[in-house]
C-alpha cells in the first residue's frame, strides 16, 4: 500500500482545493431556481472528477451484464422523457437511470435543467446534491439539501421508490430521511462534525424503516464519538440489536455490533482491489473508523488506504469519506 506522506505537494495542493471549495467554484448559488453555472477545475476527456486526494476518477467500469441491465433502464427513461420532456418524475429518472451508468455529470445536468422547469420540487435537488457529492463537490451538495430541506420543512414525508430495488422490493427510505442523511454525509466527509451532527439528529427524527434507523446511527455514534460526546454515543448503540428486521443495511448493523463489542475484526474484512464490492468498501471504512476511535490512527490509515484500491467503487460513501479522512490527514 502506498502512504499518503509519500504523495507531492502539488496533490496536497489539490487536496486543499477540493476539501474547502468542493473542487469548483460558481456564478450562481448551486441551490436557486435555475442551472448552476460551474467553473470546474479542469478535468481529462471523459473523466467524472477529481478526487479529494487529486486522483483522477473515471466511470467506474461494469460488468456487461449490469450494464446491459442499466442500458435497458436507460432507454425507458430516454423514451418516457421523450413523450413529456417537462414532466418532473420522467426527469428524475433519466437523471437517476443516467447516474446510474457513471455519468454523474450528465445526470447533474439534467437535474438543472429540471430546477429550471420546476424549481420548487425537492427532489431535483436531492438528488442533484447526491451527484454533487458523487463527484466530490461537498458545497455545492450542501447549498441543494439546505434548500431541499426548505422545500419539505413542514411537509407530510414520502416514500422514496427505489432506482434500484432491494432484493424483497420495499423502499426503506423516504424524500426526507435522504434529504438530511446526505446532507449529513456531505458535512462528515469534510470533517464538519458539528454540521453532521445536527444533520444526522434531524435524520433519525425521519428513520422511520429499521434500514433508516441503523445507516443514520452508524453515522450518529461515530460522530458523537469524535465529539467526545461518549455517553449519548453509548445511548445510539443501546437502540441495535443483532434481530434488528434489516433488509439493505446490513453492513451497516454489522459494524454498529463491532462497536458493540458483538463482532470481530475477522467478521466483517471483505474483498478489496478489484474484488471490493459496495459493502466491503462499506464495511472497510467503519473497520477504519473503528480502529481510529480505538485510538489505532496508523491501522486506521492502513484500512481506508486499502479501500482506494477499489477504484470502480469510488461514488460509494466510504469511499468518499475515506479520501475525506486521508485529505484532512495530510494536510495536518
Amino acid at each position: 500500500m502506498y502512504r499518503l506522506f509519500a504523495r507531492s505537494a502539488s496533490v496536497l495542493a489539490l487536496t486543499t482545493l477540493a476539501v474547502s471549495l468542493g473542487a469548483c467554484t460558481s456564478d450562481s448559488a448551486p441551490g436557486d431556481s435555475g442551472p448552476a453555472v460551474l467553473t470546474r477545475a479542469p478535468l481529462p476527456p471523459g473523466a467524472e472528477a477529481n478526487s479529494f486526494l487529486g486522483d483522477t476518477l473515471m466511470p467506474p467500469q461494469q460488468s456487461e451484464e449490469v450494464r446491459a441491465v442499466y442500458m435497458d433502464r436507460y432507454r425507458e427513461a430516454e423514451e418516457a422523457l421523450a413523450v413529456s420532456p417537462e414532466d418532473v418524475d420522467a426527469l428524475i429518472w433519466m437523471g437517476r437511470r443516467t447516474a446510474y451508468l457513471g455519468r454523474y455529470r450528465e445526470a447533474i445536468d439534467i437535474y438543472s435543467d429540471g430546477i429550471a422547469m420546476h424549481p420548487d420540487d425537492a427532489r431535483l435537488y436531492r438528488h442533484r446534491g447526491h451527484r454533487y457529492l458523487s463527484v466530490r463537490e461537498p458545497e455545492h451538495a450542501i447549498a441543494d439539501f439546505e434548500r431541499a430541506a426548505e422545500l419539505t420543512d413542514g411537509m407530510p414525508d414520502e416514500v422514496e421508490p427505489d432506482g434500484l430495488p432491494n432484493a424483497m422490493n420495499i423502499p426503506t427510505s423516504t424524500l426526507q430521511f435522504n434529504i438530511w442523511y446526505h446532507l449529513a454525509l456531505a458535512h462528515y466527509v469534510q470533517g464538519h462534525l458539528e454540521a453532521a451532527l445536527e444533520a444526522q439528529r434531524n435524520c433519525l427524527e425521519v428513520s422511520v424503516h429499521p434500514d433508516s434507523v441503523v445507516a443514520t446511527s452508524y453515522w450518529l455514534y461515530m460522530t458523537l464519538r469524535r465529539l467526545g460526546m461518549d455517553e449519548e454515543a453509548q445511548e445510539v448503540l443501546d437502540g441495535i440489536t443483532q434481530d434488528m428486521e434489516i433488509i439493505e443495511s446490513i453492513a451497516y448493523l454489522d459494524l454498529l455490533l463491532l462497536f458493540k463489542g458483538e463482532r470481530t475484526l475477522e467478521d466483517l474484512v471483505g474483498p478489496s482491489g478489484d474484488a471490493a464490492t459496495l459493502q466491503s468498501t462499506t464495511t472497510a471504512y467503519g473497520l477504519g473508523a473503528w480502529h481510529l476511535l480505538e485510538g489505532r490512527t496508523a491501522e486506521a490509515h492502513d484500512m481506508w488506504e486499502r479501500i482506494l484500491t477499489g477504484r470502480n467503487q469510488w461514488s460509494a460513501f466510504g469511499y468518499i469519506a475515506a479520501e475525506g479522512e486521508l485529505a484532512r490527514s495530510a494536510m495536518r
